[in-house]
């Protein structure tokens, strides 16, 4: 590499950064949560991009929630025990045997981020919704079928969430509720519950990553990848049935936690290295954002 070369890789480090400073202007101290999920969980080097992306989120000011799931251990875990995961309109069919499974999975999988964070000298504490009444859930039916165990999200308390926030943690949930009726250990969705958490501490922004780029207007089509929307624009993706599958929860979930107070979401490609980084101090950013009001 030449001299030359040398300094305009520097410049463009630069500019970079320059770049970057009124976003971190703009997000300091703001509350930001993180719906971790997907290929980035499972493949160790996303899973240290991301935790470390979250952690200078942290350094740079800002102050990070981490929800996670755990769905495909899960899964793996019951196979092991010789137990097939039921599945109804998405929702895993939980007993008390497979609560007892997810619990124990999920609660690896949450120290698991937590020791992560503390090796790049960020604090950081892992709970679940169950903590401090954090969230509070019913039974949840799907087409009026009993499915055990999976909860709805009636109610949060962001207590301890405040408390661990304004003492320089990390708060790492895992989406276990319990039960308002019962006090029963309940399995929650863990896009249901990063937006009742994002909606109980009134965030800034709510990201979801996934493994997909974000919301199209022809699936088939990459270059139809709408980069921002409002809320009246995503609800008509939805009632034309332009958006399927796992997207059409997702913006059922932006669309309300925006309703209820989360000023901006974002759903990003978490296969994408540094796509966190991308989206929060970059112009142009990666995948998908929902703003509250229209852009124009």
């Amino acid at each position: 590499m030449t001299n030359n070369e040398s300094i305009e890789i520097n410049l463009a480090k630069a500019q970079t950064l320059i770049e970057a400073v009124p976003y971190i202007q703009k997000f300091n101290g703001k509350k930001v949560v993180v719906k971790y999920g997907g290929s980035a969980m499972v493949d160790d080097d996303l899973k240290y991009n991301v935790i470390r992306d979250v952690a200078l989120l942290k350094l740079v000011g800002m102050k990070p929630i981490i929800v996670h799931g755990g769905g495909k251990e899960i899964s793996s875990w019951l196979q092991k025990i010789g137990k097939e995961s039921q599945f109804i309109n998405g929702l895993r069919v939980t007993d008390d045997e497979t609560l007892d499974v997810a619990e124990m999975v999920l609660s690896k999988v949450n120290k698991s981020l937590v020791s992560l964070m503390h090796q790049m000298g960020i604090k950081a504490v892992g709970i679940t919704g169950k903590d401090g009444g954090l969230l509070q859930v019913k039974k949840k039916l799907t087409d009026g079928k009993d499915i055990g165990y999976v909860g709805e999200v009636v109610d949060g308390d962001s207590q301890i969430l405040d408390t661990l926030l304004d003492n320089g943690f990390i708060p790492v949930i895992a989406p276990i509720g319990i039960g308002v009726d019962d006090n029963h250990g309940y399995n929650i969705n863990a896009d249901d519950a990063a937006c009742a958490i994002a909606t109980a501490i009134n965030a800034e922004k709510l990201v979801f990553l996934t493994d997909i780029e974000g919301v199209f207007i022809d699936p088939t089509d990459k270059s139809t990848l709408v980069s921002e929307m409002d809320i009246a624009e995503a609800q008509k993706f939805i009632d034309k049935g332009v958006v399927g599958g796992g997207m059409l929860p997702k913006l059922n979930n932006c669309i309300e936690a925006m309703k209820n107070g989360v000023s901006r979401v974002h759903i990003l490609d978490g296969r994408i290295e540094h796509g966190l980084l991308l989206e929060f101090f970059t112009e142009k950013g990666i995948g998908t954002a929902i703003l509250r009001e229209p852009l124009f």
